[in-house]
């Protein structure tokens, strides 16, 4: 397996600056940019002239990740040449955000099943429940395959969001790369790094991912109770704090929630993903240093492929609201991954919607928000 890496950093003779990449004759090319780099058809034309034999995917971002940096309005491109594994795409329109989970059943539907190992999805950030979607996918995939990934941005503002797959660039589409054969490997590291404050608050009403009562009374009025004047740059502000979902026994399923929509008519929030309709909610808030403590624990779930036959590649999905708490520290996260992971791993990623991981080895895959996810990718 081979890896080699650019960063646009505008769009003027895209086809010469590929020309790195394309000599390689990647397999998989992967696409993280600003809204600008998607938003007219000159890169996506200019990747297909250059990769026509490459499976290209990507999307738009709160911010780029590439080695120890985090960039804004660039485009980091990673191209991929695999020495066993193959690799396959799939795409699907999603309608609004209740046809979710049906887009994840149709995702997996289109992908080719017969030696599937992992699925790498990339979804539209607005109008979507990223858990519905992970559970129609998951649902109709082979016992085993793993899936990672994560909802693509815009960098806070949660307007108009950007895929690239089959179809091109698109603000209503989902995306799956399929990998396959028994030589891929792949490790898994996510965490948060949120620390909770107030009561925990039952959860009366609620349909989906559309929170509409807590204690009994209205959840945006609630919610506007804690932020107080932050409550004025909603949804924004809702980034810096999240939910944390507890079951009904008040146990912590270590599962956070942000904030997408508000709805002042109906007192409603809308969150990233589904809610535990008999749960409860505990808002959370963090500093700088616990989320570059929980950067380094979700690098610690994973370790790089000791018997790796080339390069490795370590894909890192992190929450825009993450970023937005850190500021001009947000790359401390980064580096405190790249630090952990030895030197050994390309990297890339980008800031995101939401998150989708595994929480722990051999668990299930979620959505998360707010967190840090890692995820390796080698052969043997």
């Amino acid at each position: 397996m081979r890896v080699q890496q650019l960063i646009l950093k505008n769009r003027a003779g895209i086809d010469a600056t590929l020309a790195p990449l394309a000599a390689m004759a990647p397999d998989l090319v992967l696409v993280f940019g600003a809204c600008a780099y998607f938003a007219t058809a000159e890169l996506t034309a200019a990747l297909r002239r250059q990769m026509p034999g490459a499976v290209i995917a990507g999307c738009s971002t709160a911010g780029e990740i590439a080695g120890k940096r985090v960039y804004d309005d660039s485009c980091v491109i990673t191209a991929i040449r695999f020495a066993h594994t193959t690799v396959a795409i799939a795409d699907a329109i999603i309608c609004d955000m209740a046809d979710s989970r049906d887009t994840g059943e149709r995702l997996a539907q289109a992908l080719p099943q017969d030696g599937l190992t992992a699925v790498f999805m990339l979804g539209t950030g607005v109008a979507i429940n990223g858990s519905a979607l992970i559970a129609g996918l998951q649902a109709n995939l082979p016992p085993g395959v793993t899936v990672s990934g994560g909802l693509a941005a815009d960098g806070g503002a949660f307007r108009q969001t950007w895929t690239l797959g089959p179809r091109g660039a698109a603000d209503n589409t989902v995306v799956a790369v399929g990998l396959y054969g028994e030589h891929v490997r792949l490790g898994y590291g996510s965490h948060a790094g949120w620390e909770a404050f107030g009561p925990a608050r039952k959860v009366t009403r609620c349909v989906g991912n559309v929170l509409y009562g807590l204690d009994g009374a209205r959840a945006l009025d609630i919610y506007k109770l804690y932020l107080g004047d932050h409550a004025r740059d909603l949804p924004g502000s809702g980034l810096l704090f999240p939910f944390e979902m507890l079951t009904a026994a008040h146990e912590k399923s270590n599962v956070f929630r942000t904030i997408l929509a508000v709805d002042e008519e109906q007192g409603s929030l809308t969150l990233a993903g589904d809610i535990l309709a008999d749960g409860y909610l505990k808002l959370m808030h963090s500093s700088t240093n616990r989320l570059i403590d929980g950067a380094e624990t979700a690098a610690r779930g994973v370790q790089p492929n000791a018997d790796a036959a080339g390069d490795q590649l370590a894909l890192l999905v992190s929450c825009v609201g993450r970023k937005l708490v850190m500021g001009d520290r947000v790359e401390e996260e980064v580096e405190a991954v790249a630090d952990l992971l030895g030197g050994v791993a390309c990297i890339a990623g980008f800031y995101s919607n939401g998150e989708i991981g595994i929480a722990q080895p051999h668990g299930a895959c979620q959505l998360h928000n707010q967190t840090m996810t890692v995820t390796v990718l080698s052969e043997a």
